[in-house]
């Protein structure tokens, strides 16, 4: 027995050895179909099949991502979105519900973006019809009939712009604009023509009557002398000789009327600016004020008074619109008691002295000039007629004398002005029909009631026959 054990082990560890070779050519046989596969890929043709999902690379998401944020980027047209396909592949259920999610969820910015186009063109449809209703709705008609007008007598729109007093305020590039479109806007021009053609023949004469004065119009009335005392006849003359230079709206009386501004104001031919006077004058508090260089003056800021006086000239500036506003209807009124459009002098009347704001009527043979007060009252107080802190309280007397002839005599300090001839104090000067009186910067025109003046020559004459 002991003798037969290792026969019988040997078999067994021979069988051993065997299995252990067969396993290791199995295993061997598993590494080269291994080391196949891996070299030749699908060339295998047996096809695996497992209830697992195959891990892979998944180009189909990174190319679905590219294209959305390529397209989001752009905003021209819709955006369409395809996933790139493999071939010989599908996508898998789960990659579907990946696709399908990014897509809804980078859905809303983009109509997020694409949707306010449609906004900004509606906004710059609408902004047109404003400028032109707002443009219609301040120029009236009176106004563009005023512009042609004017611009016809003057050719120069800085003139008008002067010179014309419109139902609005308007500023230069205003007028210029208006005027270019009536000219060459044919919707402006024709609305405004047909708001034209509808307005009272009163009131187009009442428009044209105001139209500015031409050069050449200026020209032939600057001939007439300072000196001469002209009547509505000459005037008439005037514009029997002269119909294509005047407006056909012009009347001898407003000739006459535009003849005494302008020997008011020394611009007839044979005027000249007198100088003043050179002596030792006392000058009083306010004409140091005016001697006083404002920049030399070092005042500290106030940004509160500032804006306090800016109200309040806001405030009166608004009361002056309201008071020139209601000045029409008072002028009726206003006219009636100061005799201003008075045609003719009455019986009683011997002289009057007109100045822009008041008239004074001369009754008696003598009156007094100057400022009233309280404790003295004068016949002419020239405060009315503006700022006169500068005149004396009696500044001077007008006489009419047996002859005929009216006579002033300064009696105050400063000097009266007599066609821009000075008359110091204490002296006296013959006062002509239509001379100009000017006292401390007011001026006045002498108009005389020459019919009764006529009338106290003839009676004087006859006593002087007796």
């Amino acid at each position: 027995m002991q003798a037969g054990a290792p026969v019988v082990g040997t078999p067994m560890a021979v069988a051993g050895a065997q299995s252990r070779s067969e396993d290791e050519e199995s295993l061997g046989i598993k590494d080269v179909k291994r080391t196949a596969t891996q070299a030749f890929g699908g060339g295998v043709p047996k096809r695996r099949s497992s209830s697992r999902s195959i891990k892979r690379k998944k180009f189909d998401d990174e190319l679905v991502e590219s294209s959305l944020v390529k397209s989001s980027s752009r905003v021209k047209g819709p955006p369409v979105i395809e996933p790139v396909r493999c071939s010989g592949s599908e996508p898998s259920s789960n990659e579907k519900k990946k696709v399908a999610k990014s897509s809804t969820a980078l859905t809303p910015p983009l109509t997020m973006v694409i949707a306010p186009a449609p906004i900004t063109k509606r906004v710059k449809k609408s902004k047109q019809p404003l400028q032109i209703t707002k443009d219609l709705g301040r120029w009236k008609p009176t106004d563009d009939l005023l512009l042609i007008n004017a611009v016809l007598q003057t050719t120069d729109l800085t003139s008008v712009h002067l010179g014309v007093k419109f139902s609005c305020r308007f500023t230069l590039r205003e007028i210029k604009e208006r005027w270019y479109a009536l000219l060459y806007d044919p919707v402006i021009s024709k609305l405004a023509w047909q708001a034209m053609r509808q307005l009272h023949p009163e009131a187009i004469a009442a428009i044209q009557s105001k139209a500015l004065f031409s050069q050449a119009e200026e020209a032939l009335l600057a001939k007439i002398g300072s000196t001469s005392q002209p009547k509505l006849e000459v005037f008439q003359e005037l514009l029997n000789k002269h119909p294509s230079v005047f407006h056909p709206s012009r009347t001898p009386k407003s000739l006459l009327v535009h003849w005494q501004l302008l020997k008011q104001y020394y611009l007839l031919d044979d005027q000249s600016v007198q100088p003043l006077p050179k002596g030792d004058q006392v000058l009083n508090f306010s004409d140091a004020e005016q001697m006083v260089d404002d920049a030399k003056l070092k005042e500290s800021r106030d940004e509160v008074l500032e804006h306090e006086l800016m109200i309040s000239d806001r405030h009166q500036k608004r009361e002056i619109r309201q008071l020139e506003q209601e000045l029409p209807r008072w002028q009726v009124l206003v006219d009636s008691i100061t005799g201003m459009n008075l045609p003719d002098f009455d019986n009683q009347t011997l002289a009057a002295l007109r100045g822009r704001m008041v008239r004074y009527l001369m009754r008696s043979r003598e009156i007094t000039l100057g400022r009233a007060t309280k404790d003295k009252q004068i016949d002419v107080d020239l405060s009315l007629e503006g700022p006169a802190w500068k005149i004396s309280r009696k500044q001077g007397i007008i006489k009419l004398k047996n002859n005929g002839d009216f006579f002033i005599a300064n009696e105050g300090r400063r000097p009266i002005y007599i066609d821009g001839r000075p008359v110091l104090s204490g002296n006296k000067w013959k006062l002509n029909n239509n001379s100009v009186v000017e006292i401390a910067g007011l001026r006045f025109v002498f108009l005389i009631n020459l019919e009764l003046i006529s009338l106290i020559k003839a009676e004087a004459a006859k006593m002087t026959q007796q």
